[in-house]
């Protein structure tokens, strides 16, 4: 099997609308809705009132409210990491993983408040002691001991979340332990549902906690579960070659049953998990690093010492599970003109598919191909292929680090970042402009394109990391 079949400059998927720009707004609209028609309901059983009373009331208030917040964002939370294809397309990866991460850390804090405020409200209103108080709330109503187990499990969530405990953990470990937020959610929450007053104040806030559970737990099931599994046993991806790309740098062929209804583009990337042996349900995200074609599909791979060193002995024949597709680094937005693609380490992946997909035509596409020596960089083939047939322009950019924060190597680092861009590719600012790789690099070459007059809306990016 030769990689003829992936260099296709169009894509074997039917093309699909980008999601609508009015989407984005809609969904953080219905997010403050959300959050107001909490505080709507606290207000409506007297939250107010008893805020102002004073003393004891004034603390059970405010826990109250602080553990009604708490439970909406951390239903929300659910929703945005529940990988609902429409949200997906419309937010993506990146914006998704960065406010999973907000609402995760501010409805933690929002629920340790809730416990510290109603616990001193409670005691203050019962004479008793603070410590006295909290047991006899953990032993006495129903659905706390859940509570505790729940809270307990989303403390060692959010502690593992913190940068500094990620950079310790392997992905799969991290993957893992992150996945006991849901159970934590579901343990934590149900109490509310039992006892809490502004649960049972009214029929439309019994009804709105049942809907908000039900849509979220329902999201879960269908886009985490259902859908993969769906996929996996209509397509049945297996593997059929494994190639070296180069140091430390793997690629893998699938072949798969009617590969061109998966709705799978250039760019975008899976959650992977091979049945090879033991750890197969730890899953990885990688890229496509081909254009969809027929019933093949590339991925490639680089051992980062998490697991992925694995996909080297993988063996033909071997069963392969999917999540997704997902990300938004893709070519619905594009439709001529020229285009320039900046590419770091193994963040090449997506951006050689996308060589493959989007119609530019000869000379009106350039990558920039950042890695550290000669032998570094992959795919010497393919892209001799691209500049040769289709006109593409290739620049390597070889070299250490800069000793500063930069997009650039250390031989081009006395040159604003922005400034060497724009002398690289000239008339860079009218072009569509695509950028994969390390977070750090990904965010200077982000900040070099703006400086170099590319548009918002014309920049496309992608996170490598996890």
């Amino acid at each position: 099997m030769t990689t003829d079949a992936v260099r296709s400059h169009r894509p074997a998927v039917q093309d699909r609308a980008p999601a609508p720009p009015w989407r984005a707004d809609a969904g953080g609209l219905s997010a403050l809705t959300s959050l107001l028609i909490v505080v709507a309901l606290w207000v409506g059983n007297r939250g107010i009132q008893q805020t102002v009373a004073g003393g004891p009331d004034t603390l059970t208030a405010l826990g109250r409210l602080t553990g009604l917040l708490a439970a909406d964002l951390l239903l929300l939370q659910v929703l945005l990491m529940a990988r609902v294809p429409l949200v997906e397309r419309a937010f993506g990866q990146d914006r998704l993983a960065r406010w999973h991460r907000w609402t995760g850390f501010t409805s933690f804090h929002l629920m340790l408040a809730h416990i510290v405020l109603i616990t001193l409200g409670y005691a203050g209103s019962e004479h008793t002691g603070i410590l006295g108080e909290l047991w006899d709330l953990i032993v006495t109503y129903p659905g706390m001991l859940l509570a505790l187990a729940g809270t307990a499990l989303l403390i060692m969530v959010v502690v593992t979340s913190i940068r500094a405990a990620r950079r310790r953990l392997r992905y799969e470990s991290w993957h893992l332990l992150h996945l006991y937020a849901y159970l934590g959610v579901g343990l934590a929450l149900p109490h509310q549902l039992w006892t809490g007053a502004d649960f049972l104040s009214s029929p439309v806030a019994t009804a709105y906690w049942w809907t908000l559970y039900a849509v979220s737990a329902g999201a879960v099931v269908v886009c985490r579960l259902g859908l993969p599994a769906w996929r996996n046993w209509r397509h049945r991806l297996v593997v059929v070659r494994v190639a070296t790309e180069g140091p430390g740098l793997t690629s893998v062929y699938l072949h798969g049953r009617d590969l061109p209804k998966l709705p799978a583009r250039a760019g975008q990337f899976f959650q992977w998990r091979f049945l090879d042996g033991p750890g197969w349900s730890r899953s990885h995200p990688y890229s496509l690093s081909a254009t969809p074609h027929g019933d093949l599909l590339r991925i490639t791979v680089k051992d980062l010492g998490d697991g992925s060193a694995r996909v080297a002995a993988l063996r033909p024949g071997t069963r392969a599970l999917i999540e997704g597709p997902y990300g938004t680094l893709t070519g619905e937005t594009y439709h001529g003109g020229q285009v320039v693609l900046l590419a770091c380490g193994i963040g090449i992946t997506p951006l050689l598919a996308l060589l493959g997909d989007l119609p530019y035509a000869p000379g009106q596409a350039t990558l920039l191909y950042r890695a550290r020596t000669e032998t570094d960089l992959a795919f010497r083939s393919e892209l001799d292929w691209f500049a040769a047939n289709r006109g593409v322009r290739i620049v390597p950019l070889l070299g250490p680090r800069a000793d500063r924060v930069s997009w650039l190597p250390a031989t081009l680092a006395d040159h604003e970042d922005g400034t060497a861009l724009a002398t690289i590719v000239p008339g860079i600012a009218t072009a569509h402009v695509y950028v994969c790789g390390p977070d750090e690099w990904t965010h200077a070459a982000r900040a070099a394109a703006r400086s170099a007059g590319v548009p918002a809306e014309r920049l496309h990016t992608e996170l490598f990391s996890w």
